[in-house]
């Protein structure tokens, strides 16, 4: 990036989006963090998902998981909520998921990496940026806030860049309500932005009935977000842009906590980290 302080805000967001992401995905792609969940006696990976995620909110109903996560099925967040804490309490959850996620990252950066004064500093910086937002409308970040900041820096450095994953996902729903855009639909702007035709064949939606995805592609047909085909309008490409725009915006007050010297520095830091990263496929 270079000179950050040049740089709007809203630029910052989308860079530091971009750097902490593939420190987050290690839970859910690499194996470590659902071997640990398994080990408690969570069935499937989706109870480890649900049970271990939503852990920090505490002992909510589904309702209250399926509305903080926003874009799953109705019914899905009460297949797995409350049975999963039936006999594993969320707090052994939490647990699991932070030792699977670290080890992951440790297992992925090597030694040299994991133990260089250059990750221990990012851990610091993503802390301290990580620690200073207001958490008034941001559900699932202020449940982040509320569980204890590691000690060991890796595991510090993973939980805060998820706090800031859970930042900004608390903002992007936020974008989203606004723009009138429901869960499924978030679903077929996103294929459609990454190429994905038809969009009903995306990956996160597909298993949905036939009947309730013509119901989302009519609406959107309606609202002319989509056309006939199910490519992208004018319209919806402009409202999908929108709402990323605002995403950013809505993720920079973290870093506003940090000083443009700061920064550079976090960047500077967590790119060789985040290159590792995305060479092991945390992407």
């Amino acid at each position: 990036m270079g000179n950050t302080h040049l740089h709007p805000m809203t630029h910052i967001a989308r860079r530091m989006f971009e750097l902490l992401e593939p420190i987050c995905l290690v839970t859910y792609l690499a194996d470590e963090c659902n071997e640990e969940l398994a080990a408690l006696g969570h069935r499937t990976y989706w109870d480890g998902y649900f049970a271990s995620r939503a852990a920090p909110l505490g002992r909510v109903p589904a309702q209250v998981v399926h509305a903080a996560f926003y874009n799953f099925a109705d019914g899905e967040a009460a297949r797995h909520i409350p049975s999963a804490w039936e006999t594993i309490p969320p707090e052994a959850s939490i647990a699991a998921r932070e030792r699977g996620s670290a080890a992951s990252l440790r297992r992925i950066l090597g030694d040299e990496l994991a133990g260089s004064t250059g990750l221990v500093r990012a851990a610091d910086l993503t802390t301290k940026a990580a620690t200073s937002a207001p958490t008034e409308g941001r559900v699932m970040y202020a449940g982040m806030r509320t569980l204890k900041v590691p000690g060991d820096p890796v595991a510090r450095l993973w939980h805060s860049a998820t706090m800031l994953r859970e930042h900004r996902g608390d903002g992007h729903i936020a974008a989203l309500v606004g723009a009138r855009i429901g869960g499924t639909e978030a679903h077929v702007l996103s294929a459609l932005e990454q190429g994905i035709h038809p969009p009903e064949s995306f990956g996160r939606i597909h298993h949905l009935p036939k009947e309730r995805l013509a119901a989302v592609m009519d609406g959107m047909r309606e609202r002319g977000l989509i056309d006939a085909e199910g490519h992208f309008t004018d319209a919806g490409r402009a409202t999908k842009q929108h709402i990323e725009t605002l995403t950013d915006e809505l993720a920079t007050a973290p870093y506003e906590a940090l000083s443009p010297a700061e920064l550079d520095e976090l960047i500077t830091v967590l790119e060789p980290i985040t290159a590792t990263m995305r060479a092991a496929g945390s992407q």
